[in-house]
Formats: structure tokens, sequence, C-alpha cells
């Protein structure tokens, strides 16, 4: 009896993880394009809300810390400020809790085919970096009536910057997506780390408070954060050439930018590890 030739067989539910999604490019744009159609339907002002949300973030923001607080009178073109740092805080908490509940938000399509469960992650993290855009344009056409002239650098940074931010989204996202599959408390937990997010870096204050405020280690940790090296970044390739430079940028960026980038390449590999433990369950939790 001759044993059968399997070597073209693969385990169900088991694929590549994240190199499978290569093959399955279609499909992901499919995804990407439901989510971006799908997301202001049946809306009177459908894509103006992309400009309205943080435009009304921006507002309270600014009223409260540039005006109620004085730091329009201690960090110089206060508003651009600001706004950098929203759109890209704005960017992680998006893609970062959308990738969380993409699993369950398409528990229909896991549990009738296989295909590929880290497509629906990515597509999450692409549809964010899509509702993204619209605020960056508005942030770049009020740099340039500022005067903002870029150079290599400034255009280095502001890449590395997103991502930084793509990545580390993706990495979190992937981690607890899988978790929320079996355990709905993830989503709640993920919650509770976006409304940090926001003071997590230097968007509605300077890092010098930091640094005069804390320990130097505790100032090493928050250096290290991804979020405080992809604002910082984003600072230096729009604010920094819109201001009067009195406010420094934060000691080594791009030194501690690399760290950063490696800290979220690290969280990318231990969501993708831990997805893959999870995703042959996926259908039945669902």
């Amino acid at each position: 009896m001759t044993t059968p030739d399997l070597s073209e067989f693969h385990l169900p539910g088991r694929g590549r993880g994240l190199l499978d999604v290569f093959h399955w490019r279609y499909l992901l744009r499919l995804l990407v394009r439901k989510g971006t159609q799908t997301r202001y339907r049946n809306s009177i002002l459908g894509w103006v809300w992309s400009y309205v949300k943080p435009a009304a973030q921006f507002a309270v923001f600014y009223i409260v810390m540039g005006q109620f607080l004085n730091l329009s009178r201690t960090i110089d073109n206060f508003a651009v400020y600001l706004f950098s740092g929203i759109v890209v805080i704005n960017f992680f908490t998006e893609a970062f809790g959308n990738a969380t509940n993409s699993i369950v938000d398409n528990g229909a399509l896991v549990k009738k085919i296989y295909l590929p469960r880290e497509l629906f992650p990515i597509a999450a993290v692409l549809v964010a970096l899509t509702h993204f855009l619209p605020q960056f344009v508005i942030l770049m056409v009020v740099c340039v009536l500022m005067g903002w002239i870029p150079t290599l650098g400034n255009l280095v940074a502001i890449v590395l910057a997103l991502v930084i931010v793509g990545i580390l989204a993706l990495g979190m996202g992937l981690f607890f997506g899988a978790l929320n599959v079996a355990y709905r408390d993830a989503s709640n937990f993920v919650e509770i780390i976006l409304m940090f997010a926001t003071w997590s870096a230097p968007v509605l204050y300077s890092w010098t408070l930091v640094q005069e405020t804390v320990p130097s280690w505790m100032f090493t940790i928050y250096q290290l954060n991804p979020l405080t090296m992809a604002v910082e970044l984003f600072h230096k390739g729009t604010w920094f050439l819109t201001s009067d430079r009195s406010l420094p940028l934060i000691p080594d960026l791009w030194l501690h930018s690399l760290i950063s980038l490696g800290v979220a390449l690290v969280c990318l590999l231990v969501g993708q590890w831990v997805f893959r433990r999870c995703e042959r369950q996926f259908a039945q939790e669902l």
C-alpha cells in the first residue's frame, strides 16, 4: 500500500500568517473598500464627518489647553502643534480599536470560509489610514500657508511616524483581536488603553513638562513609548518648521525613534504569534 503524497496539502486553518496577505491582495482591497464605503452609509454629511470630528476635538483641546491653561503662550504656534499630534493619535486609536474588533465584526465570513484571518486587522489599519488622509491634508495646507518648506529629513520623519503607528496598531490589534474572540473583556480593556493614549504622548503638553516632573528613569521609558516618538517625529516634519523653535524637539530623536520602531516590531511579532495560536478556534468561538 503506497503512502499518498500530501506535500501539496496544508493543515486546515493554518497559513503563513501575515505573508499570506500578499497572495490575497484582491480580497484585501475589497475589505478596505467595504470599510471606507460603509463607514458613513445612510449619513447626510458622509465623508464630511472625517473633517468635523477632528475639528471638534481640536477646538475643545485648544480652548481648554491652549487658552484656559495658557499653553498657547508657552508653545509657539500651539494650534499646529496640537493638531499635528491629534491626527497621529486619531490614526492610532481608530486603527487599534477597529483591528481589535475586526474578527468579531467579520464573524460571518470567518465561520463560512477559510481565508487568512490577518486580512481583517490589516484592512482595519488601512481603512484608518484612509480616514487619516483628510486630516493630514488640512494640516499640510495650514503648514504651507505658514511657510512650511520641508527637507528630506522632515519628510522621512513623517513617513517613519506613520510606519511606527501603523505597525504598533497592527501588532496590538492582532493580539487583542485574537483575545477578543474568546473574551469580550478584551475590547473593554482596549478602550481603557485608548483613553490613555492621548495623554501618553506630547500632544496636549510639551515633553519638557514630563522631563521636569518625573524621575530620569521614568522619562527614559517615556521616550521609548512608540507613540511619544511618533508624535515628536510628526512635530519635526510639520510644526517645528513653522515655529520659532524656542521649544526644542525631544533629545536623540532619531535614536529613540529607531528604538521605538523596534518596540513596535516586537509588538507585531508577539501579536502575530498569539493570533496564530488562537486562530484555529475562531470559528468555534464565534
